[in-house]
């Protein structure tokens, strides 16, 4: 069994433009002839590795507490795109992560630096989907990243958006990505790591 953590570190982690970086203050230090050590930070819940829930872009959507544990954790597919994930893509992606293991498909893990266009947004959410992951901090083009959230946050996708997989070989792993439980919240950082089982 080999885990593979496939998240940012938070206070170096890269952030959506105009977002607010990760600040970390520390309240009480040994070396200062405190008791202990104590941290205390502030951050946007869609810094880093972060998962998003349907409500960051419908008003009405599930909120991060009320989406279902199950989307975040069990077998998920990692394949390797770059450029625009087109129709074709998504479709190969998916027969990809077929072909290797049903339950696999459910979770959907793109390794490179890869943009998912509206039309392949379409192509995930009729494919129904539990998950979709991508290296960018956000799942559509960045200077227009509505119309792709809203299909796929629409068909209740759970986005993990900022992992990292520069060191994941393509294939079948065991996903755990669950998020913080910020009752109310748009989103949620999460430690995202994959189990290479085999």
């Amino acid at each position: 069994m080999k885990p593979y953590d496939i998240s940012q570190e938070v206070f170096s982690c890269a952030v959506y433009p105009g977002d607010p970086s990760p600040e970390r203050e520390i309240m009480m230090s040994i070396a200062d002839g405190a008791v202990c050590n104590l941290t205390a930070f502030r951050m946007c819940a869609h810094n880093g590795t972060h998962v998003d829930a349907p409500f960051h872009f419908l008003n009405d959507g599930k909120k991060i507490d009320q989406v279902d544990l199950g989307r975040f954790v069990g077998p998920a597919y990692v394949a390797e795109a770059e450029g625009e994930v087109t129709v074709e893509v998504a479709e190969r992606i998916l027969q990809e992560a077929r072909e290797c293991d049903a339950a696999a498909a459910e979770r959907i893990l793109v390794k490179g630096k890869a943009t998912v266009t509206p039309e392949a947004a379409v192509v995930f959410a009729e494919a129904k989907i539990k998950l979709y992951g991508n290296e960018s901090q956000t799942v559509g083009p960045e200077d227009a990243p509505m119309q792709v959230h809203l299909t796929m946050l629409g068909a209740e996708i759970v986005l993990l958006e900022g992992i990292r997989l520069a060191e994941v070989p393509v294939g079948k792993y065991l996903l755990n990505a669950a998020p913080l439980n910020l009752g109310g919240a748009d989103g949620a950082p999460c430690r995202a790591i994959l189990i290479d089982l085999e």
